[in-house]
């Protein structure tokens, strides 16, 4: 009786297996060379099933759906969709075979809009060395990337350690600021999706936001107007995809790091042409030095509408609130001398105070538009907006001043000291806008491009306090000079030592604790208002005939900068013809070697505000006074792709020539 009772309930169950028993469809995409293709989207759709999934390092893929009539569709950039129905039975696998894509001659996104949707180390193609998608192997000049994998399997959550994947880049310092190719950076030479960016390179700043980091070697004036002979870093923001995808992650590590990410993207509609992708992260770290910290807070949505194929939109926003110290090196004893000795303090030393600070505000506002006219002509147009703020507090030992007694013999465990106070506002604007029209035929290609760009930077009017060096007699401060001043003019402790300005850091007794500023005497110092203007026009051509591939630019730039803006202002205007020149040769489909002659202009209000000896000059005067920065770069080198993709190498021999430095 029990098993008649029992049997109704293994029906069901044995139906029920039945039912939602699911089907392993396979597969391989390849190209027209038979390469397996890495991370290939494959879609199978019907009236209630949707599911996903990309090709592994095999070009292989496996879903797993019940039975029933299905749309297949794969799809990857750079190559035709391919599309078919089919009919999965109740096997227990259905493979589809081996699928050839053959190569699109208009899959490329001309604008970056939608996201990339491969999942490896390499990024194939550029789009800020050109404005326009091409791929790398074509490209006479180096692009090195480092992919949202990269960043995330290093656990590179800062720029700083993304970029040391790169090879002739160093970072100078602690700060965000690097060397390329032996030749540092200004404080503009990073760029946010090929528009330029102002902002000062203290803080480092994080990647949870980031598709991809490309370092563009050599001068590219051409393409992103005043730029760094060395290089410039752009940094590429993750865009919206057409599937489903969520990450959350959470991280901890030495000297008190946490670290928390969110990235969630995908379709808003059943039509899938709104798409959104919502990024956020949040940390929380201090540092092997001494009550130094870099704690962020980073939102940053984005939108994408794509109506139809000829006609995108995106829109995005990066709002960053940082909060640190500044670290600004280890303080030794004997330090003017050539025979100091590094290790004659723990390089945990910091010579500044609990209540120092550090603190930037950053918006950023982007949007991008294409228009396809014809299938051949088409329309671009992007524009930044940047709003960057800051507010500093900070005790640092004094590189130019010493610790003297009233004999001016100066005392070896004191470091000199100096304070200040700082608030800064700046604002950039950047417009890009070209057209385009592409020619493909079976052996030649064509794509040329003709654009105006512009960019705006404001300084608004700030503030900076200051105080240093020693108490005069009448409560004033001055610098001691050993030999020149006279000791009885300056204050005089007990013991024989000079009073100081800010106290004196004891090397024997080091103090880290809340310093109290309000007896400071503070030299009061307006930071004058800027204006900086670019506007350029260029042409660009682009043509391959069989392995040949060209790559001709010519760009007439014309730079204004008002010095003390809507105040007594100084004037200054310059203007400059920017050429680029390429040759590529493909010698098989993994090698290809390649020649190039490029020139780099940058005015000197670019270039100098990063000196510590011009730093004071910066803020009284206008370096745009002086001739403009100039450079070329003479190169031949050669790049590969071996195991399928999995190693990509360059190999560059160049030579960078600058004047008016």
């Amino acid at each position: 009786m029990k098993l008649f009772r029992l049997l109704p309930t293994l029906l069901l169950l044995v139906f029920g297996c039945a039912t939602f028993a699911q089907v392993k469809v396979t597969g391989t995409i390849v190209d027209a060379k038979n390469t397996p293709i890495i991370g290939a989207t494959i879609l199978l759709e019907n009236t209630t099933n949707n599911f996903g999934e990309l090709t592994d390092k095999s070009g292989q893929f496996e879903i797993e759906a019940p039975s029933g009539n299905y749309n297949l569709e794969v799809r990857y950039l750079g190559f035709q969709s391919y599309k078919k129905s089919i009919e999965i039975g109740d096997n227990s696998t259905y493979d589809v075979g081996t699928i050839q894509l053959q190569e699109g001659t208009e899959q490329l996104q001309t604008v970056e809009v939608v996201g990339r949707v491969r999942k490896d180390y390499n990024s194939d193609y550029s789009f800020s060395a050109t404005k326009v998608a091409i791929k790398n192997k074509e490209l006479p000049q180096v692009v090195a990337a480092v992919t949202k994998e990269l960043i995330a399997d290093r656990q590179a959550f800062q720029l700083t350690d993304a970029v040391k994947t790169v090879s002739n880049v160093s970072i100078t310092g602690l700060y965000n600021h690097y060397n390329i190719r032996g030749i540092t950076q200004a404080d503009d030479g990073q760029v946010l999706n090929g528009m330029r960016t102002r902002q000062y390179y203290f803080l480092q700043p994080i990647t949870s936001h980031l598709e991809r980091v490309e370092v563009i070697k050599g001068p590219s004036s051409v393409t992103f107007s005043s730029a760094d002979p060395g290089g410039t870093v752009n940094m590429v923001t993750k865009k919206p995809l057409t599937e489903n995808r969520n990450e959350v992650s959470v991280s901890a590590g030495s000297f008190g790091t946490l670290r928390a990410t969110a990235d969630f993207t995908g379709p808003l509609n059943d039509s899938k042409t709104l798409l959104y992708r919502f990024n956020a992260a949040i940390q929380e770290a201090d540092s092997f030095r001494d009550i130094v910290n870099n704690n962020s807070i980073l939102v940053s949505p984005s939108l994408s509408y794509i109506p139809n194929e000829n006609t995108s939109l995106n829109v995005e926003m990066i709002y960053n609130n940082a909060e640190g110290n500044l670290d600004r090196g280890q303080p030794i004893f004997d330090a003017v001398d050539d025979n100091y000795d590094p290790n004659s303090t723990p390089i945990t030393l910091n010579p500044g105070a609990i209540n120092d600070f550090y603190k930037t505000k950053e918006f950023i506002f982007m949007t991008s538009f294409s228009k396809k006219f014809t299938k051949n002509f088409g329309f671009n147009a992007q524009f930044m907006k940047q709003t960057w703020d800051e507010d500093l507090q900070e005790h640092r030992a004094d590189a130019f001043r010493q610790a003297y007694d009233i004999n001016g013999d100066v005392a070896p465990n004191l470091v000199a000291m100096r304070y200040a106070e700082r608030q800064q506002n700046w604002n950039t604007d950047n417009l890009s806008t070209f057209f385009n029209y592409d020619i493909k035929k079976s052996n030649f290609s064509n794509k040329i491009l003709v654009g105006y760009d512009a960019s705006r930077w404001e300084r608004r009017t700030g503030g900076a306090n200051s105080s240093r060096d020693y108490l005069l007699n009448d409560g004033s401060t001055a610098r001691f000079r050993p030999g020149t001043s006279d000791p009885n003019d300056f204050q005089q402790t007990a013991d024989g030592l000079l009073v100081p300005a800010v106290p004196h850091l004891d090397l024997t007794n080091p103090f880290n604790g809340i310093r109290n500023t309000n007896n400071y005497v503070l030299s009061q110092f307006e930071i004058p208002a800027n204006l900086t203007t670019s506007n350029g026009v260029y042409i660009q051509n682009q043509f391959k005939i069989g392995k040949f591939s060209a790559l001709v630019n010519l760009r007439y730039e014309w730079f204004k900068d008002i010095f003390d803006y809507e105040g007594n202002e100084e004037e200054f205007t310059t203007n400059a013809f920017v050429p680029r020149l390429g040759v590529t040769y493909e010698v098989t489909k993994d090698i290809s070697v390649y020649t190039t002659y490029l020139e780099g202009f940058q005015p000197h209000t670019n270039t100098v505000s990063l000196s510590a000896s011009a730093e004071g000059f910066f803020w009284s005067a206008s370096p745009g006074r002086f001739d403009p920065l100039e450079s070329s770069l003479i190169e031949f080198g050669a790049k590969a792709e071996f195991l399928n993709g999995k190693i990509f190498a360059n190999l560059a021999i160049f030579n960078i020539t600058q004047k008016n430095i």
